[in-house]
C-alpha cells in the first residue's frame, strides 16, 4: 500500500515559496511572515522527508538534487489543488470568524500574523475582539475564543494550544541599574509589577518552591499592560514566551532571572462540540504556527 500520510501543508507553502523565489526573504514577503518563519516551515519538512532540500548560499538558497525533483511535483499538485477549487467554489457570501481573544496574545502574536492567515485562507473575513474576562464564547458575539488560564479553569475548552514558559522580564537599562539577580528570591528586592488580582507572582515564585506571599501596591488589568510598563523601564514584569519572543529577540526585554515555570495555557473555547470548517482549520492553524514557531 502506498504511503498516503499527507506533509504539514503550510511547510509545503513556504518550501514553494522559497523555492520559486530562490530567498527566505522573498518566500516570507510573499507569504506574509517573518524570515524565520519560512526557514522553521522548511526544517520541519526537511525533517519529515529526511533529506536537506536546499543549500544555502551568500545570496540565497538553491535547491538540492532532491528539493528539485519535490518541488517539480510538488508545484504541479498545488496548482492542481488551486485549479480544483476555483472549479467547485461557487461565488461565497461574506464569511466572518468572530475571534475573542485575551490582549496580550491579540496584540503581540495573533495581529502581527493575521495578514497571513488571510492569504491563506481566502474570502474570509476576521473580526478580533480583545477581551480579558470573558469564560464562555455563545456564538452570538463569537466563534471562537482565545483565553489564558490554569487547567480546569475553562472545562468546555475544545482544544489545548500551548502551555509556554514564563519567566521575569525587564528591560537591559533597569537591570543594569538594580544590584545583581542571583536567585528567585532576590527579585523581591526590587519593583515588581502586577497583573489582574496580584496573584500571578505568588503562584510563580510557589513553583519555584519558595514560599513568598507579596501584597501588590498597584494593579494593571492584563500582562499586556503590565509588559509595557516593564518595557518603558519602570519594573520587572512576568511574561510567558509567546508574548516577548520577539522583544527578547530584538533586545528590549531580557530576563531579570534564569528560572522559568509552566502556570497556564492557551485554550480554544467554542459554543459548541460541533465545528465548522473555518473554526476548524483556524484552530489547526493556530495548533501548527505554535507547534512550529514553540516546538511544543
Amino acid at each position: 500500500m502506498p504511503d498516503r500520510r499527507l506533509p504539514p501543508l503550510n511547510a509545503v507553502r513556504a518550501f514553494d515559496a522559497a523555492a520559486r523565489l530562490g530567498s527566505y526573504v522573498e518566500a516570507s514577503k510573499a507569504l506574509h511572515v517573518t524570515q524565520p518563519a519560512i526557514g522553521r516551515h522548511v526544517k520541519l519538512l526537511e525533517e519529515w522527508l529526511g533529506t536537506q532540500l536546499f543549500e544555502r548560499t551568500s545570496r540565497g538558497v538553491t535547491l538540492t538534487l532532491a528539493g528539485e525533483k519535490y518541488h517539480h511535483k510538488i508545484a504541479a499538485a498545488l496548482q492542481l489543488m488551486i485549479d480544483a477549487g476555483k472549479e467547485l467554489r461557487p461565488k461565497e457570501a461574506e464569511r466572518w470568524l468572530r475571534i475573542m481573544v485575551v490582549p496580550g496574545f491579540a496584540k503581540r502574536w495573533l495581529m502581527p500574523r493575521i495578514e497571513a492567515v488571510r492569504h491563506l485562507r481566502p474570502g474570509l473575513k476576521f473580526a478580533i475582539e480583545p477581551n480579558s474576562t470573558f469564560t464562555a464564547v455563545d456564538g452570538k458575539s463569537a466563534d471562537l475564543g482565545i483565553v489564558y488560564g490554569m487547567d480546569g479553569q475553562y472545562p468546555n475548552s475544545r482544544a489545548s494550544l500551548i502551555c509556554p514558559w514564563v519567566f521575569p522580564v525587564c528591560t537591559p537599562a533597569y537591570l543594569a541599574s538594580i544590584e545583581p539577580i542571583g536567585l528567585p528570591a532576590d527579585l523581591v528586592k526590587h519593583h515588581l509589577i502586577h497583573v489582574d488580582d496580584g496573584e500571578w507572582w505568588n503562584l510563580w515564585f510557589r513553583a519555584n518552591g519558595l514560599d513568598i506571599h507579596l501584597n501588590a501596591d498597584m494593579l494593571y488589568i492584563n500582562n499586556d499592560h503590565a509588559l509595557s510598563v516593564a518595557e518603558s523601564g519602570q519594573g520587572i514584569a512576568l511574561a510567558n514566551e509567546v508574548l516577548v519572543r520577539e522583544e527578547l529577540k530584538a533586545g528590549k526585554l531580557v530576563r531579570a532571572v534564569d528560572a522559568q515555570v509552566h502556570l497556564e495555557s492557551y485554550r480554544v473555547l467554542t459554543p459548541s462540540a460541533e465545528l465548522s470548517g473555518d473554526v476548524a482549520w483556524f484552530i489547526e492553524w493556530l495548533q501548527t504556527e505554535l507547534e512550529t514557531e514553540f516546538a511544543v
